[in-house]
């Protein structure tokens, strides 16, 4: 990828976390990025597209996260791992996760990216399901919903409630939650 076409992605994806898709225009993104229209529509057909590249790109990028993980053995050890990997992410990437946070609330967003959504949801779900199904076949599923809502819930409550949210405390009562789990 080219340096402007990543300078183009990293500022619209600043501008959608703070102002939302629908008050961000291409003329907002052009100015911040310091690029001309003719540059942002050489490499992207529309506002929509551009929107389609970043979630795809986080996509990938929560995949990679967990082929790390896989590469460990004990699945409570994957788990923990997982859980480093998100809070890690979750503080180094914090416009990245307000962006997926925004778009997720957005039924605009939501109807453009339903397709990217769903393959989203399905790669996460049955990756963290692969590591309980090593712990518990019949309660794999349950406890799959569980961890997954647990992880929404606290990245919610870091990007938009609290101001002061005590999220390396949390990271470590996850990480001894899952230590022993069976």
């Amino acid at each position: 990828m080219s340096i402007k076409k990543d300078n183009v992605i990293k500022v619209a994806t600043k501008l959608f976390a703070e102002k939302g898709f629908e008050n961000t225009s291409i003329a907002n993104i052009c100015s911040a990025a310091n690029v001309s229209k003719g540059l942002v529509y050489h490499h992207f057909e529309s506002k929509e597209s551009i929107l389609i590249e970043i979630f795809t790109q986080t996509t990938d990028q929560m995949i990679e996260m967990n082929m790390e993980t896989k590469k460990l053995i004990a699945p409570n050890i994957q788990l923990q791992q997982l859980i480093e990997t998100i809070f890690t992410q979750l503080h180094q990437n914090k416009h990245l996760f307000q962006f997926n946070l925004n778009i997720m609330f957005q039924p605009s967003t939501k109807k453009i990216l339903s397709k990217q959504i769903e393959r989203r949801a399905s790669i996460l779900f049955n990756s963290v399901k692969n590591i309980f199904d090593q712990i518990s076949q019949e309660r794999s599923t349950m406890l799959t919903y569980i961890f997954i809502a647990e992880i929404d819930g606290i990245a919610l409550n870091y990007l938009s409630v609290f101001n002061k949210y005590p999220i390396e405390m949390i990271k470590q009562e996850l990480l001894n939650k899952y230590k022993n789990i069976k």
